[in-house]
């Protein structure tokens, strides 16, 4: 036994070794095998991406849910669904959530929801580690599970990543292969068709949300000094942050005309048929993503927008990243006029930059001045000229694709998989050509569309298929941050401050960095702030479920129930001043007080209780009784056992471990392919010709798809076969080269020999 064990953790010391061996020098190749097998950048990076996302989303919600849409919660989700005797397909149609359901499966609202988030992460993960998994009848699930969570999300789940997620969450129902039907695994001609959807939804969020800036007329954008209050304002800064906004005032000037550059200018690129255009295009969206990633808390938004911006690579950069061979299309012609277009578009983006905004260095002193030279009323002119023909470029753009998709669909051989191309072509571009048309009633408004456009868009309009969009339309916090303090008291005369986990309160304190994980009521919190609690109806609730001591509602502001202040007995009294915060170099934060936001308040209080009458707080009826069944049992256990984790702790830990399952099956992979029977090399190979059995098997297998496992161990395969019949060909070459050369050594022996024999003939005689 001590020999076993020994033996055992001598093997178990080698694994994560092994592990980072193969994560060096094997993943890249065989991520490249399987991206190649794919088909490029069509579908792998892009479909992984939005599970992930999919589960912190799923994630934060199963945490969360409980405080937030409980029965005991701030806004309880059972409020939102008015069971008023029609027929289920009636209410489906007026507010599409699968929570109608509950009743008829003996649930109650709340276990119902749980049980939804819960499926939601669990799918999410699994898919995350199971290739198969993501598939677009699973897309089609978790789009349906997260659309059936906004639906009665109210306040909380009114973001704009929550819509965005579900816009990009149904285009992934398009991109996605469906791998129950095993024919439409065989070709994906159109996969450049679905993926220009994507394309054009990052267009519509990076152009509108540069043009917002603008059109609010917000003193700061056009006076380029946004950012100089920006990283101190956010909702939920983070460290670096701090160290950004101690930066110089012409930085934060120059950055904000960087911003407009990529938001406004960039964006046009993405349509361009020109590939050094999308790729420069792309990695501006990179720089900026990145950069707003490491200054702000922002959940998975824009970790999401640069999976969309995948959208802009092709084939051959994708190679390029994973150090592996491309083989160019020997019909593409020369780039000679490419270059020359590139640069040219290159220049005048870049004149454009300098004219507009006046653009001066000062080389004594080491800075760059700036400032905007155009006026509201020509920016509004120049929104009129480009954004009809920007339509018009996006049609012609999808024209190209389509164009280009269905030439590729008429050179497949085969009868069967051409018809099934043709077949796929006509689905997926119809698609793509409705989504394309309903999306122009949200990127201008105040064009006149097709009347049956419009109807189109009406139809679909409650499902979230297409939205609006427009970030940091306006600088909030120019006179500093505002921040509303939760104060609660036994006596009425001793005020504990409650603290949250993640937004500023303690001076002392330190930002927190809490990205993918989006506290809602820390955010929501920041909202408040910016103006009275008659705005934010939900404040009441708070104070009133604090007062009532909600575990619940405690958790969402410290996950850690012990850290709460009154977590023994909940307090007398609540009041909520408002505060003005500053970045302070001493320390973190310094405040001042301003002003009282929600007055002295107690259970029974008559404000207190005409404020709940105001808003419809107040239960109008008893919750269901929850089932003793094996369901609701079983949701309550797992309830359990997240209670009291932190959720960035809980989201980080999920994804790990998925990435370590994910190395795992790619180890157990490469050591399975590296332990095979040299026997079954040694045996005579075929060659699959198209009239031997072996090489139909082979076709129908390939028509029909494999596993991953199976196009891996076969490429593996063939790339020996290759290396070897390349070493064959080099040996054989070397043979011929070494006969040749004996070859003229005989010949010139034998013509030296005859000539020596007529010299001695001639010394004879």
């Amino acid at each position: 036994m001590p020999d076993l064990t020994n033996a055992l953790v001598a093997e178990l010391k080698q694994v994560p070794a092994a592990m980072l061996q193969y994560l060096v020098e094997s993943l890249p190749r065989r991520v490249g095998a399987v991206i190649a097998a794919k088909g490029g950048t069509s579908r792998c990076p892009h479909t992984f991406g939005h599970v992930v996302y999919y589960l912190h989303g799923h994630g934060i919600l199963v945490v969360c849910f409980p405080g937030l849409y409980g029965n005991d919660g701030l806004l309880p989700a059972r409020w939102q669904l008015r069971y008023s005797g029609k027929a289920l397909w009636e209410q489906l149609l007026s507010s599409p959530t699968l929570l109608w359901l509950a009743p008829r499966l003996g649930l109650d609202t709340q276990t119902a929801m749980e049980l939804l988030c819960l499926l939601g992460a669990a799918l999410s993960l699994a898919a995350t580690v199971l290739e198969s998994l993501r598939d677009s009848l699973v897309f089609l699930f978790l789009w349906i599970i997260y659309l059936s969570m906004y639906q009665v999300g109210q306040v909380f789940l009114y973001f704009q990543w929550d819509s965005l997620l579900l816009e990009t969450g149904f285009l992934c129902v398009l991109i996605a292969p469906v791998t129950s039907l095993r024919g439409w695994r065989a070709g994906r001609e159109h996969d450049s068709v679905t993926f220009w959807l994507v394309r054009w939804l990052l267009f519509r969020l990076m152009f509108a949300s540069g043009v917002v800036k603008l059109t609010s007329r917000c003193p700061t954008w056009w006076g380029l000094t946004a950012l100089t209050y920006h990283y101190e304002t956010q909702c939920i800064p983070t460290p670096l942050a701090w160290f950004a906004h101690q930066l110089p005032v012409w930085w934060h000037k120059l950055s904000v005309v960087a911003t407009f550059a990529i938001e406004i200018a960039a964006p046009f690129l993405f349509l361009s048929p020109l590939r050094r255009l999308r790729l420069g295009a792309f990695y501006m969206q990179v720089l900026l993503q990145v950069l707003i990633i490491l200054s702000g808390n922002y959940n998975f938004f824009n970790l999401l927008t640069l999976t969309m911006c995948l959208s802009l690579l092709d084939d051959e950069h994708i190679y390029f990243w994973l150090r592996k061979k491309y083989t160019p299309n020997p019909n593409q012609g020369t780039h000679t006029l490419t270059h020359t277009h590139c640069i040219a578009v290159w220049a005048l983006i870049g004149f454009g930059t300098v004219t507009w905004f006046d653009l001066q260095i000062n080389w004594d002193e080491g800075t760059v001045s700036s400032r905007t030279v155009f006026t509201f009323h020509q920016f509004n002119q120049f929104l009129k000229t480009v954004t009809f023909p920007s339509v018009w470029l996006g049609a012609l753009s999808l024209t190209w694709e389509l164009v280009s998709a269905m030439f590729r669909c008429a050179c497949v051989e085969g009868f069967f998989k051409r018809f099934l191309g043709t077949v796929q072509w006509t689905v997926f571009g119809a698609a793509a050509i409705s989504m394309f048309a309903i999306s122009l009633v949200k990127y201008d408004s105040n064009a006149s569309v097709w009347p049956g456009v419009r109807q189109g868009y009406d139809a679909v309009s409650r499902y979230q298929l297409v939205n609006s969009y427009g970030l940091f339309r306006r600088m909030t916090g120019v006179g500093g941050r505002p921040e509303v303090v939760i104060e609660g008291s036994m006596d009425k005369v001793t005020w504990t401050e409650i603290e949250f986990m993640y937004k500023p309160g303690n001076l002392s304190a330190p930002p927190s960095v809490i990205t993918p994980h989006q506290p809602r009521l820390d955010w929501q919190m920041w909202f408040a702030a910016l103006g009275t609690h008659a705005h934010s109806p939900w404040f009441t609730s708070l104070m009133y479920r604090l007062l009532q001591g909600k575990t619940d509602v405690i958790e969402l502001i410290q996950s850690d129930v012990s850290q709460y202040p009154f977590h023994q007995q909940p307090p007398m009294y609540l009041r909520a001043h408002r505060y003005k915060y500053w970045s302070y170099p001493q320390r973190w934060w310094r405040r001042v007080y301003i002003e009282e936001f929600y007055p002295t308040v107690y259970l029974g209080d008559t404000f207190l209780e005409s404020m709940l009458s105001q808003h419809g707080l107040k239960d109008k009826s008893l919750p269901r009784h929850v089932s003793e069944a094996a369901v609701p049992q079983v949701v309550k256990w797992v309830r359990s056992q997240v209670r009291g984790v932190s959720a960035p702790l809980l989201l980080w830990s999920l994804l790990f471990c998925s990435v370590t399952l994910c190395l795992l099956r790619g180890l157990q992979l490469e050591i399975t392919l590296k332990t095979k029977p040299t026997a079954a090399k040694a045996e005579p190979k075929h060659t699959a010709t198209p009239h031997h059995p072996d090489a139909k098997e082979a076709n129908s297998n390939d028509k029909y798809g494999l596993g991953q496992r199976q196009e891996e161990g076969r490429e593996e395969e063939e790339e020996e076969q290759q290396e070897e019949e390349v070493d064959a060909q080099e040996d054989e070459r070397r043979g011929e080269d070494e006969e040749s050369e004996r070859e003229e050594n005989d010949v010139r022996d034998e013509v030296e020999e005859e000539e020596d024999g007529e010299e001695e003939e001639g010394s004879v005689d």
